[in-house]
């Protein structure tokens, strides 16, 4: 079982950052924020696909006023994201966001923070101290092609300026993240600052790219920072849409034993000894289970050999033969179903077990 770093507990809402909290799963909106029904329809979807806070850029004043409409109306505690200019900071906080993110990169003054820090203390709204390598200011930059720290220990240096200042103030509602798109720096940046405070951590691989890498980036780095108990919210940074972010975030955690919330499809790699068409059917599945946030295990394989055995340690599912299937529950068969009707039975047995975890 992973063992946790300690952390403070802070809020975003409703939600709990920290001192032992569930892990969150966060996204960001893709939409024009000044754009308020698309934007809050794009926070539903996400919401529905299991996310736990969403993020908006606030590129000017009048993205800050809309986050009036748009944190009204939102199903998740929305966080406002801010870059370059700290008045757009202090405009938000007039709408009811729960939670501030600020670039130590390309935030620097002091007095900014100070103001900051002032009236997101008065309405008790965390601040995430978001370090991105590919943003360090240009001191940090130089120090770097000096030879004098390495990028890691500049990352690192550069959140807890920030964070030295918010505290100057009195101010703790903190969360640190320290990303870059290659996953080494990352990892060693938060395992840096592991050892410099406790507060909690917001982990990902920034700019990770496409699904088709982006993915794989994400779980490498996100499940090794998991794995040795860094981190307590997460986002999933892809080129897609949100929504496919918070399925890979919410799997990278069950992945773990970290969540149970969702679906899990355990399916074989295909071989030769398949005698159904298994690809189909397990795409099909995948379709039948993308919302569902109830926890359940659902086991498709090819043959005979893996087949049976996870079938059985499934809540349900089944094993191919030739033109057949034994459809499972609970560790038993409960009858043997021809191929084109494979689907249909499973998902008959899938809603069945569903319906009877939500009583």
């Amino acid at each position: 079982m992973i063992k946790r770093t300690k952390t403070r507990k802070i809020y975003i809402g409703s939600v709990a950052i920290g001192g032992g909290a569930p892990i969150s799963v966060q996204s960001m909106t893709n939409t024009d924020t000044r754009d308020v029904q698309a934007t809050l329809e794009q926070i539903k979807r996400v919401a529905d696909a299991g996310c736990d806070i969403i993020r908006c850029a606030v590129p000017d004043e009048k993205a800050a006023k809309c986050l009036c409409e748009i944190c009204e109306a939102s199903p998740l505690p929305v966080i406002a994201d801010i870059h370059f200019r700290g008045e757009l900071a202090l405009l938000s906080l007039d709408a009811d966001i729960k939670g501030l993110r600020i670039n130590p990169g390309n935030l620097e003054n002091p007095e900014d923070i100070a103001r900051i820090a002032e009236k997101a203390g008065d309405k008790n709204v965390p601040i995430r101290v978001g370090v991105n390598a590919g943003s360090l200011s240009k001191k940090w930059r130089e120090e770097i092609h000096q030879g004098t720290c390495t990028v890691e220990e500049a990352m690192v240096e550069s959140a807890l300026v920030h964070v030295r200042l918010l505290e100057k103030q009195g101010f703790e509602l903190i969360k640190i993240a320290l990303k870059s798109s290659h996953v080494p720096t990352t990892i060693q940046a938060y395992r840096l600052m592991a050892n410099r405070c406790d507060y909690p951590f917001h982990v990902g691989i920034t700019e990770a790219g496409t699904p088709r890498i982006g993915i794989v980036k994400s779980c490498v780095g996100i499940g090794a920072l998991l794995s040795e108990g860094l981190g307590d919210t997460l986002r999933v940074s892809l080129t897609a849409d949100p929504e496919q972010e918070v399925f890979v975030g919410i799997n990278i955690l069950q992945s773990l034993g970290l969540r149970e919330q969702g679906t899990e499809i355990i399916s074989c790699p295909m071989c030769g000894r398949m005698e159904i068409n298994l690809l189909p059917l397990v795409e099909k599945v995948e379709q039948h289970l993308a919302k569902e946030t109830i926890p359940i295990k659902v086991a498709v394989m090819g043959c005979i050999v893996n087949g049976p055995g996870e079938a059985r340690e499934a809540d349900v599912g089944i094993a191919g033969g030739k033109g057949s299937g034994a459809l499972f529950r609970g560790g038993e068969i409960v009858r043997s179903v021809p191929e084109e009707e494979l689907f249909t039975a499973l998902a008959a047995e899938i809603d069945k077990i569903i319906e009877e975890k939500k009583k």
